[in-house]
């Protein structure tokens, strides 16, 4: 598990692809100083695997299943990435829950500023996500925690502070660019429980037995 607060910014020194797998190879030097083999990763948001580590560098394999749901074919050598290791027990939880598990990609459609802040539209690639997208709710781009300022029937909006800006590959961002989202997991769960949970009794499985009648009938509404 992550919390969304980037540690550094790594760069890929290079990349081995065939068909839809890679293996990165991942300059860093903040993140190196406790970094074991089989560690978790935060790479732009994903959770990838420590494999092999070497003098400030570490390198990661990805899957079919990451490389086509996410913005990581995209690197080339000399990109940028935001990286953070999985939280510590007993870490201050200053961002929210990130698991890593990149919903989708989405693409910046501005960068505007707003005094002192920058503020990215995006839209997701998929309609699926928006009804996880909420105003005022956490979203991670890129393994940033942010909050979602607005939404739109096109896609939502995202306010940076300067630290945040700086210390990030969104300062590198332009319109046209694309992002990996992911989602608040307690809205995924929600809406899983909501419409796939267990069947009560009588009722067809695929039920989740959760009514407006259970909802009031336990104080809920």
């Amino acid at each position: 598990m992550f919390t969304g607060l980037i540690e550094e910014i790594g760069v890929l020194r290079s990349v081995a692809s065939g068909g839809e797998m890679m293996v990165m190879n991942i300059g860093a030097s903040v993140i190196m100083s406790d970094l074991k083999i089989g560690d978790s990763v935060s790479v732009n948001g994903v959770c990838l695997t420590a494999t092999t580590l070497g003098d400030h560098y570490f390198t990661v394999d990805v899957m079919p299943e990451t490389y086509r749901n996410s913005n990581l074919k995209e690197l080339r050598t000399g990109s940028k990435m935001n990286l953070e290791r999985a939280m510590a027990s007993g870490g201050r939880f200053g961002g929210h829950i990130v698991q890593g598990h990149v919903d989708g990609t989405g693409t910046i459609k501005s960068v505007k500023r707003d005094q002192n802040a920058v503020v990215f539209e995006v839209a997701p690639d998929r309609k699926a996500l928006f009804k996880f997208i909420i105003p005022k709710g956490s979203i991670t781009i890129d393994g940033i925690s942010l909050t979602v300022v607005h939404t739109s029937a096109s896609g939502f909006t995202v306010s940076i502070i300067p630290h945040t800006l700086g210390e990030t590959v969104l300062a590198h961002k332009r319109a046209g660019d694309t992002v990996n989202i992911e989602t608040d997991v307690l809205g995924k769960y929600v809406d899983h429980l909501l419409h796939y949970g267990a069947a009560a009794p009588g009722e067809d499985e695929g039920s989740s037995g959760i009514s407006r009648d259970f909802l009031a009938s336990n104080g809920f509404a």
